[in-house]
């Protein structure tokens, strides 16, 4: 049901979805979401992932998870996370993956729909520790596309080396606020 919701609307808003990955082989990853500068990226981006049929779960501040819709982002993958606590993110996020036999964690590693100087790297070491995949999804909102176009690997690779690599994927990517995006990431 999902997939046809997904198609239809996405049919409405004359968006197309552009995957060009055999996504059956990818059981687990780190699914890094950019540009992130408004909640249209959230619609936009689950409406395409209904539609590829995966597995997703994604951090979202508790707050979003407490009230009655709090049931509805819980079904949408929405893991509540206490912002105000300090947590080990890295190893809860990385045991999550290990213990999951098909997921694809959802990150946001601008961490706000406001400009960012610079992305979190948290992901990096998540995907290095459940020794685990990025893959690089977007909604491009000039030509009013989203998907999953790239698979980075962390194996023998610095952070500043994966960092570049993505960097170099999402600089003609249109963001919904171009000015709310920085495309120097690190």
């Amino acid at each position: 049901m999902k997939k046809l919701i997904g198609k239809f609307l996405y049919f409405l808003g004359g968006w197309k979805l552009d995957n060009h990955l055999d996504l059956s082989k990818i059981d687990k990853c780190i699914l890094v979401c950019a540009p992130h500068t408004s909640n249209w990226d959230f619609y936009y981006t689950i409406l395409g992932f209904w539609q590829m049929g995966i597995p997703m779960k994604m951090f979202i501040k508790d707050a979003w998870t407490k009230p009655w819709y709090g049931y509805f982002i819980k079904k949408l993958g929405g893991i509540g996370v206490d912002r105000s606590q300090r947590h080990n993110m890295v190893d809860f996020a990385s045991n999550l993956l290990k213990e999951s036999n098909h997921l694809y964690l959802i990150n946001t590693p601008e961490g706000t729909r406001s400009r960012a100087e610079k992305w979190k790297n948290g992901f990096f070491y998540i995907a290095q520790k459940a020794d685990v995949p990025i893959m690089l999804a977007y909604c491009d909102f000039k030509k009013k596309r989203a998907g999953i176009s790239k698979i980075v690997t962390t194996e023998n690779k610095s952070l500043e080396e994966v960092m570049e690599e993505i960097q170099e994927f999402y600089k003609d990517i249109s963001a919904k606020y171009p000015e709310l995006y920085n495309k120097k990431i690190y």
